[in-house]
């Protein structure tokens, strides 16, 4: 998978959507996963959602770093951080208000580990 797919038109996560980041892939850190649309309701992407993902693991690693990040515009460089998980044997997060029109998952840091599976719950 490339450090960033820029598939166009992404695909979107609605509410109740299950879509998967990563799926028992070995993404090296600083890899992106693919990116997906969120779908505003309103009109407005300033309106914000809760979003929940998962992170889980074939084999524990010994250290990860793993974020959820989000963008107004489907460019790289605007994906900023609105969560980070660093459970080595996995866990399931929830976070309120986020807002933007895309959202992906990235793999900042890991050391050993396999099988990186990454959900994203619309």
């Amino acid at each position: 998978m490339p450090n960033y797919n820029a598939q166009n038109p992404p695909n979107s996560v609605y509410s109740g959507d299950v879509v998967f980041a990563f799926n028992a892939e070995a993404p090296v850190a600083g890899q992106a996963s693919q990116q997906f649309a969120l779908p505003s309701y309103a009109g407005f992407p300033e309106n914000g959602r809760t979003i929940r993902w998962q992170t889980m693991f074939g084999t524990a690693p010994t250290s990860v770093s793993v974020v959820l990040q989000t963008a107004m515009i489907d460019s790289d460089a605007q994906y900023a951080t609105v969560d980070t998980s660093t459970a080595t044997t996995g866990e399931a997060r929830t976070v309120a208000g986020v807002r933007g029109n895309f959202i992906r998952a990235k793999v900042s840091a890991m050391t050993g580990g396999s099988g990186v599976t990454v959900q994203l719950l619309g």
